[in-house]
């Protein structure tokens, strides 16, 4: 029995650390009124929250997400690109700007992950309609194992006739055709 626990604790110091990549946790998507503003972005923050905390304990990759773009929403000039305070990369943290939607529109994210090999990459944060479901297309193209956690995104609200709950689910129903999908015990659990 000992000899089948220290193969399996050596089969784990030999996989890759996780990645936990953290989507566009920015101002524009808690700020009221704004088109992008997500729904339960407070509950999603504190999981994100949780998950960064397990993560910087475990001093396992992080990498931000940042969207940019030359318009009225995420314009690089404004403040509202700025990320959410208590969310802001620390030193050692990467950072990836995006012009759209998907996070493989920026070409050192692309060439990052694709260095990397394979390895399990734990995916949080805002827009899940935008940059995580555009994010776990491209990257089931390119043969990247993406984890979303489900109770750690946040999509922007449907419109009012809508049912917000269907909305959420429909969503994740749609990152699951690419990516597979955890709630934030089971990731915690996973890399644990």
């Amino acid at each position: 029995m000992p000899a089948r626990s220290f193969a399996s604790a050596a089969d784990r110091l030999r996989q890759p650390a996780p990645l936990l990549i953290c989507c566009d946790l920015q101002q524009e998507y808690i700020a009221t009124g704004r088109a992008h503003t997500v729904r339960d972005g407070d509950a999603a923050l504190g999981a994100c929250g949780r998950l960064l905390s397990a993560w910087r304990d475990g001093m396992w990759p992080i990498v931000h997400l940042k969207r940019v773009a030359r318009a009225a929403w995420f314009n690089p000039a404004s403040s509202l690109t700025d990320w959410i305070p208590g969310w802001r990369p620390q030193p050692g943290e990467l950072i990836f700007e995006h012009p759209l939607p998907s996070a493989y529109s920026s070409p050192r994210f692309a060439d990052y992950l694709a260095n990397l090999g394979p390895l399990d990459c734990f995916v949080m944060g805002f827009s899940l309609e935008e940059t995580i479901l555009s994010t776990a297309i491209e990257g089931f193209h390119r043969g990247q194992r993406l984890i979303c956690i489900s109770d750690a995104v946040a999509g922007s609200r449907p419109r009012e006739d809508a049912d917000p709950d269907a909305y959420l689910t429909t969503l994740i129903g749609l990152v699951a055709r690419f990516a597979e999908i955890q709630t934030e015990e089971q990731a915690l659990a996973a890399v644990g």
